[in-house]
């Protein structure tokens, strides 16, 4: 009889999959790309509800175990350039939640069924995708601009931008946005662009600052989906690697000044499918890290997808040097 941890199928550089997983959703949903902070003593989770077209929350007082979930990003009826509301990023300031958001339209198809929509929207180059801002005081009830904040109007952006990353430098005092550009059903590349009030950004002329690596199988097609962490004097990148449009797993690289020089892990990717079977056993995507002190430990948010279904799970690396295993 083989001897194995069944925690580590797929998994590079120290990290584990969590052994209850999936955390969120069930079978036949479809909830992805997702952002974790602290709230007062609990941690809130903002994720993608596709069933609902929404982004709604979760709560949970060990990042673990999720409670009940509520809508709370719905599309508005008058705005056409909102059909289909999904990953958030937020950040919390001086008593502000701030929110940006993926906003898709499917080029008018019936959207009943997303997931048939979806794919004659993606066959026929009909859809697009934008970045949206909303503000919040209490992370539930949110107010939001009538135009978007970030659209596309660079030739590799072509009609999309997508999956938005934020980090606040204070010493800067300006926002820091990582965000994907290209294909509508999966982007092809990462932007970046820096704001000083969350609304009016201005594009790095080096764009797209990061896109795959032809020689890399698990990437030789997108790289999309990223967060960002800043530590030790890195910008570190977690992100999808794309094999095709739809085999995808979790990679990492870093860089000194979070545009240039990306480094590669020499141990990518570093979150692969699960057995046959297992809830994971299609493809992983978008990475989110939340450092939980008190157990010395990262939390990897990750969701994966079997046929049309779409779950969020948890890998864990113990200690804070995710670089070194």
């Amino acid at each position: 009889m083989l001897n194995y941890d069944p925690c580590t199928i797929g998994c590079q550089a120290g990290w584990r999959k969590y052994e209850h997983n999936p955390v969120l959703g069930d079978s036949g949903d479809f909830c992805f790309d997702n952002h974790v902070l602290k709230v007062g003593d609990k941690l809130r989770m903002y994720f993608s509800w596709r069933t609902h077209y929404s982004i709604a929350y979760t709560e949970s007082e060990d990042g673990l175990h999720w409670g009940e979930r509520h809508v709370v990003l719905s599309p508005r009826q008058d705005i056409s350039w909102e059909e289909d509301l999904n990953r958030p990023a937020i950040d919390y300031r001086d008593g502000v939640f701030h929110m940006w958001y993926s906003s898709q339209t499917t080029g008018g198809f019936n959207k009943r069924k997303w997931v048939d929509s979806y794919m004659e929207a993606s066959k026929e180059d009909k859809g697009g995708s934008v970045i949206g801002y909303a503000w919040s005081r209490d992370g539930i009830f949110w107010e939001r601009l009538e135009e978007p904040v970030v659209v596309p109007d660079c030739t590799w952006e072509k009609r999309s931008l997508m999956c938005p990353t934020i980090l606040w430098d204070q010493k800067k005092e300006i926002y820091k946005l990582w965000y994907c550009g290209g294909g509508w059903f999966e982007p092809d590349a990462i932007g970046y662009a820096e704001s000083k009030d969350g609304i009016v950004w201005e594009k790095c002329g080096k764009n797209p600052v990061f896109t795959p690596d032809k020689k890399n199988l698990w990437e030789r097609a997108h790289v999309a989906g990223c967060q960002v962490i800043q530590m030790d004097g890195w910008y570190y990148m977690f992100y999808i690697g794309y094999e095709d449009l739809f085999k995808a797993r979790i990679c990492l690289a870093r860089s000194k000044d979070g545009v240039s020089g990306w480094e590669r892990h020499p141990m990518n990717p570093i979150i692969s499918a699960g057995l046959p079977g297992a809830w994971d056993c299609e493809s992983i995507y978008k990475p989110f890290l939340y450092f939980d002190e008190d157990q010395d430990r990262w939390l990897m948010y990750f969701n994966a997808r079997t046929g049309t279904t779409e779950r969020i799970g948890i890998a864990i690396h113990n200690g804070r040097d995710f670089w070194n295993g």
